[in-house]
């Protein structure tokens, strides 16, 4: 859902139920890669173990977040996890005015940057799981096609679509399951929910229809007096598409895992 609120003096502040390239990072790490085997096993790099038993447990477990993060960055073959910088999305189509020549915007192959950055602010453990997340600045690239009038100019083209999302916070929950294979039992995410709250965004294009420099112009202008307007615009279809995109990455990653190397909490 969106709620949108007033935020300081030139921030927007956006909140939104939906999933982004940090929230998987940090749900597939929270259910994945927090090793509970003996001392003496032989770990994966990428995992920083953590006892269950430990009375700093939390603590222990955001730090083996935050030693993800470079791995995430990369990317891990070992378990057909891809780098997350940036995070590919597919097509989004935009109504941006009304009327039978109003301004409609696709965006194609966007490309997501800074998810991790993450930094984890706090984990609840148990099943449903919580966890806040922050991630300093998040930037979307994308190719895109116009059609229609804006600002009573007529505005089909193509061009660049640039974002830049500052201090982002995202509050998820998941609900797990198990399933069996092969005579092993795996973890299986039923449900992840968001909560994100953008503080500031600013949407600019460029090389407009052969660098058209009326229509650029034009179209900033209408971007920073309506950004607010325009991210409403783009979050239903945001929430689908990556709800979606996340919870199959995530489920990928965890048939890879037998439950018994993942904590019992």
């Amino acid at each position: 859902f969106l709620h949108p609120s007033k935020g300081p003096v030139g921030r927007a502040v956006v909140h939104i139920t939906t999933m982004t390239p940090a929230v998987t990072s940090i749900a597939v790490a929270f259910l994945v890669l927090v090793a509970c085997t003996a001392a003496d096993d032989k770990l994966p790099p990428y995992i920083r173990q953590c006892k269950e038993n430990d009375p700093k447990l939390v603590d222990c477990i955001i730090k083996s977040l935050h030693h993800l993060k470079p791995y995430l960055a990369k990317g891990i073959p070992d378990i057909e996890m891809p780098s997350i910088e940036p995070f590919r999305l597919d097509a989004l189509s935009l109504s941006l005015t009304g009327g039978p020549r109003g301004y409609k915007i696709t965006l194609l192959d966007s490309d997501m940057f800074g998810a991790s950055t993450f930094s984890v602010k706090k984990i609840k453990l148990g099943n449903p799981f919580e966890a806040t997340i922050n991630i300093p600045k998040m930037t979307m690239d994308s190719h895109y096609k116009s059609s229609g009038v804006l600002l009573v100019i007529p505005a089909s083209g193509n061009g660049t679509f640039h974002a830049s999302m500052d201090d982002v916070t995202a509050l998820v929950k998941g609900t797990t399951s198990t399933r069996t294979k092969n005579g092993e039992e795996y973890m299986h995410v039923d449900k992840l929910d968001l909560d994100l709250v953008i503080r500031n965004i600013h949407m600019t294009v460029s090389k407009i229809f052969n660098d058209n420099r009326v229509l650029t112009e034009a179209t900033n202008l209408f971007l920073r007096e309506n950004g607010q307007e325009v991210l409403n615009i783009m979050m239903p279809q945001l929430r689908v598409k990556l709800a979606n995109v996340f919870k199959d990455v995530t489920n990928k990653l965890l048939a890879h895992v037998p439950k018994k190397i993942i904590c019992d909490f």
